[in-house]
């Protein structure tokens, strides 16, 4: 099995899209046992990322893939206005303000839980690779969990789904019959988090 390149955000991209891998590569590094495959899109964002482009709704992923929504991890900032205007703002397990810079200045978790629940969904003896709509929800994950003390070496923002040109792809849009859809999320290893059952801190 090739050895994992040390993770290499592109300074050239807004995001920070890892340099080796990414979504063009990410084919080639598929089904492997020391990464842990993170998509971090909501399944039905209230976000509108139809007015910049995108989709709001996961309407596919990639083989291997779990879902852990960004917006339920920390407070969403520096959206575009288009998508802000609509965004997530129900609770989070941490609250963030960045500094001018774009870095995270300030880690506040919400709740007792918030730590061990970062820690179980996110192993810190794995590499992990983010991927999300567009780029943005991976880079905000990442600058989360190294601020949280993970190692930024192993962590990969792989880009987003919508660029996708493999072969691999999970199909949670589908068509059936005459002229029906469905979104058939049943297919998603999804990772739920019941903030009723959570203590404030």
């Amino acid at each position: 099995m090739e050895t994992l390149p040390v993770a290499s955000p592109n300074k050239a991209n807004m995001f920070g899209v890892d340099k080796n891998i990414n979504i063009n590569t990410i084919d080639d590094w598929l089904g492997r046992d020391d990464v842990a495959y993170i998509d971090v899109r909501m399944l039905i964002d209230p976000g509108d990322y139809r007015k910049i482009g995108g989709d709001p709704i996961l309407s596919g992923t990639i083989e291997g893939f779990e879902v852990v929504p960004y917006p339920y991890l920390a407070n969403l900032t520096g959206l575009p206005p288009q998508v802000a205007a609509s965004q997530y703002d129900g609770p989070t397990l941490f609250t963030l303000t960045w500094d001018k810079k774009g870095n995270i200045d300030t880690l506040t978790p919400n709740y007792e839980e918030s730590e061990m629940i970062i820690k179980d969904l996110f192993p810190q003896d794995k590499a992990i690779f983010l991927l999300c709509g567009g780029g943005g929800y991976a880079s905000f994950t990442r600058a989360l969990l190294i601020k949280l003390g993970y190692d930024p070496d192993k962590l990969y923002n792989i880009g987003g789904f919508w660029f996708y040109k493999g072969n691999k792809a999970v199909n949670i849009k589908v068509s059936y019959g005459d002229n029906k859809e469905y979104y058939a999320f049943h297919r998603l290893k999804y990772h739920y988090i019941d903030f009723d059952q959570l203590h404030k801190k």
